[in-house]
């Protein structure tokens, strides 16, 4: 079984799958994966980050034909992701999870699409093995995700995708330890200017029992969102809210003129006042994640 096959000493394809507690479906996943890259013309490698399972995680995925990098104790899916990034020697990563959600044989309709884009996700359609809570909250994490990035968003926390490795560690740093790192990378690939692409797929139920919280791990993805979206677009979230304090001390100081017959009050002038001051932060804001964006493709263009 020929579980690397390499050119030049490196293979072309990293598969990195970030895993805990995953004995009984990860041999599953890592042998049609196996069958699957063996079917492609590509060398490949197949990682397996256990990230402190305390079950046959390790050693199952092993047998299957894996590389196993562990961590010693539970850190996260995020740093799984992170651990896969940094010890991966192929120019393409593809990202799955080891839990059976994701079917290895949509691997090669990531990598066909990798000759045209930057990074390729896998988006789950309407067929998918999902609760209706969760197909919900997807819904309102890609609505927020497009107003933010200015285009149409089809699964922002999808963790099947392929990406350029070399664009993968350029982003490694603003990854999370958690669930909420397919967010951050999505936001930070579009941001940038690169090419992204998405690519329809089901997905199964998990093997096991979820991991992912939908109250804290929901929470989560929301503030992933914000904190994104104030390091590359500041004013996508300043502005609306310095208009909606705009507005409201407007309306409630003529309200008060027109139709309590008061003064205007120092609560409407408070609210106005507090508008220009948030837009202000907004505008240098915005300044400042264009200093830190045109240096951090300064210090990755090698200072030429």
């Amino acid at each position: 079984m020929d579980i690397l096959r390499e050119k030049d000493g490196l293979p072309e394809v990293s598969i990195i799958i970030p895993a805990k507690n995953e004995e009984r479906g990860i041999a599953k996943v890592v042998a049609e994966t196996v069958a699957v890259m063996n079917g492609t013309a590509r060398s490949y490698e197949i990682i397996v980050v256990d990230d402190g399972s305390d079950d046959g995680t390790a050693s199952r995925a092993r047998g299957a034909g894996a590389s196993i990098v562990s961590h010693p104790y539970n850190i996260g899916n995020g740093a799984a992701i992170k651990t896969g990034i940094r010890k991966a020697r192929g120019e393409i990563l593809v990202m799955l999870d080891g839990d059976g959600q994701h079917s290895p044989y949509d691997i090669p309709l990531l990598l066909e699409k990798m000759n045209s884009y930057d990074m390729v996700v896998g988006a789950r359609t309407s067929g998918s093995q999902s609760s209706a809570h969760r197909a919900l909250a997807n819904g309102i994490y890609n609505g927020l995700a497009s107003y933010i990035c200015g285009r149409r968003i089809d699964d922002l926390t999808s963790g099947f995708r392929a990406i350029r490795a070399q664009l993968a560690r350029q982003f490694v740093y603003l990854l999370p330890n958690t669930f909420s790192y397919p967010t951050t990378i999505t936001l930070s690939v579009i941001h940038s200017g690169h090419s992204l692409a998405y690519v329809p797929i089901k997905t199964e139920r998990r093997i096991g029992k979820s991991k992912i919280n939908l109250l804290s791990d929901g929470t989560r993805f929301l503030l992933i969102i914000l904190r994104i979206a104030t390091l590359f677009s500041p004013m996508k979230i300043f502005l609306p809210v310095s208009s909606l304090l705009f507005l409201s001390g407007m309306g409630y100081g003529l309200c008060k003129i027109f139709l309590l017959h008061e003064r205007y009050g120092p609560t409407a002038s408070l609210l106005i006042i507090m508008s220009i001051i948030v837009f202000m932060v907004g505008l240098v804001s915005e300044q400042v994640a264009q200093l830190r964006f045109d240096r951090s493709e300064f210090d990755h263009s090698g200072g030429s």
